[in-house]
């Protein structure tokens, strides 16, 4: 498992439909090693933090063995490192065999993995296609989002050392799946609900889909 690249971008504004938005999902590969802190990755910054960013959403990781289905459904887009707005592009992790609460290792620097990546409308900005949140949830290929164990240093071609594999195996794939189509699992629901590392918002709309809640 590698760390591929690691991008990063500030707020801008960018035109869309003859408004203004302000919006950081342009991301650009960056060399050397990079800082990582509670927040953030050094040099890049959330636009709008009551939907981004944050403790539980500190990194974006997003697998580079999406990239080729991408192209062939975006032809002609350009698609370089950070195309969908990600601070880390990996090699060899995927939503189906990660599980949320997993813990890992990139150069100095630990991270857990907190939950998955739900696409807002700054992502059809990017692609000027509205449809492209429908089409990146429903494909299974959100990527997904890390918070910062213990703040170091991380640089593009260091390896991913996985330091503690989360018991109640419920995949980041398993709670996109919860959200878009399976919610009559119901013990996959409840045990997602008691995931310490799945954000209280996400445990509480889990909780709402289960027939016999906890009291």
């Amino acid at each position: 498992m590698k760390l591929i690249s690691i991008n990063v971008g500030l707020p801008r504004e960018v035109s869309w439909h003859g408004k203004s938005v302000l919006t950081s999902i342009l991301k650009v590969p960056v060399n050397g090693s990079v800082q990582v802190s509670t927040l953030n990755v050094e040099g890049d910054r959330q636009a709008d933090l009551t939907v981004h960013g944050g403790a539980d959403k500190a990194v974006y990781l997003y697998p580079g063995e999406h990239y080729p289905y991408w192209r062939h459904q975006l032809p002609g887009s350009e698609l370089p490192w950070g195309a969908f707005g990600e601070n880390f592009t990996t090699e060899g992790l995927s939503e189906a065999d990660v599980n949320i609460g997993d813990r890992f290792r990139i150069g100095s620097a630990e991270f857990l993995v907190t939950q998955p990546r739900m696409p807002c409308f700054k992502l059809g900005i990017k692609f000027g296609r509205p449809d492209i949140l429908k089409h990146f949830l429903q494909s299974g290929r959100t990527g997904f989002y890390l918070s910062v164990v213990r703040e170091g240093e991380v640089a593009a071609g260091d390896s991913i050392h996985l330091v503690a594999r989360d018991g109640n195996a419920v995949t980041v794939a398993d709670i996109v799946n919860l959200y878009t189509a399976d919610s009559e699992n119901q013990e996959l629901l409840h045990r997602a609900t008691e995931l310490s590392a799945l954000p209280e918002s996400w445990r509480d709309y889990l909780r709402k889909r289960l027939w016999e809640p906890d009291p």
